[in-house]
């Protein structure tokens, strides 16, 4: 399966998602078929840092389409009025991208804090994981979509990159503690249940990953993400 398979699975996910949200404006099937979506884009980026010929290019096209994304955003959210200012997936992404850049540079430096080998190699990874924890913390303070976790899985699906064992693992467990708070701060409910098993099984569509691009949608879906928004909130924002 190439990265243009997974991108338009994703997209379907996404599209099915945010129409349930504006058209039922509560938590349906729709929603569980939407969970599918971000676990792709966040592994799309592990994907992205890992080949992009151009860090610095590639991150500004995400935080450009974050801030042009935005009041489109906003505006769908208002179609099912949706409480208080979540900032779009675009930041969320794009803020990911900076905490594996940073781990990936920490990790790989040759800085020597004590002798011992073991220890500061200890020392260097407790240092290098750092900075996710920190910007997961920054994304729930300032709203993010998918907040902390959202930051915590891209951060995953590239630690654990070389090894699906580990990589699904991680993924699944990462789901399970948040769907957990989740109960332990609402209360029980099945859609909690439900929604956790959807959020791990797109895992399954990144196992099948063959590590081939497919076709090029690049700016597609980019432009795809606020378009989208845009047509779902003048159907059922404005005309119904």
């Amino acid at each position: 399966m190439s990265s243009f398979v997974l991108k338009l699975i994703a997209m379907f996910s996404m599209v099915i998602d945010h129409v349930g949200d504006a058209c039922f404006k509560q938590t349906t099937a729709m929603n569980l078929i939407g969970r599918f979506a971000f676990p792709i884009f966040a592994f799309q980026i592990s994907e992205g840092y890992t080949h992009t010929k151009s860090l610095k290019k590639y991150f500004f096209r995400l935080f450009g389409f974050a801030i042009l994304s935005q009041i489109p955003f906003m505006l769908f959210r208002s179609t099912y009025n949706a409480e208080g200012f979540v900032l779009n997936i675009f930041f969320t992404l794009s803020f990911g991208l900076i905490a594996i850049f940073c781990y990936d540079k920490i990790s790989s430096s040759s800085f020597e804090l004590i002798k011992n080998k073991t220890i500061n190699t200890c020392i260097k990874y407790t240092f290098s994981i750092l900075p996710a924890i920190v910007i997961g913390i920054l994304a729930d303070a300032l709203n993010f979509d998918y907040g902390f976790f959202g930051i915590a899985i891209i951060f995953l699906f590239y630690v654990f990159r070389n090894n699906k064992v580990l990589m699904s693992i991680s993924f699944a467990l990462a789901c399970i503690i948040r769907y957990a708070l989740t109960i332990l701060t609402n209360g029980y409910h099945y859609l909690y249940i439900l929604l956790c098993l959807f959020n791990i099984l797109p895992i399954i569509f990144i196992l099948l990953y063959n590590g081939k691009q497919g076709k090029k949608i690049k700016y597609f879906l980019y432009a795809f993400y606020p378009v989208h928004l845009l047509i779902i909130y003048f159907i059922f924002g404005i005309i119904f």
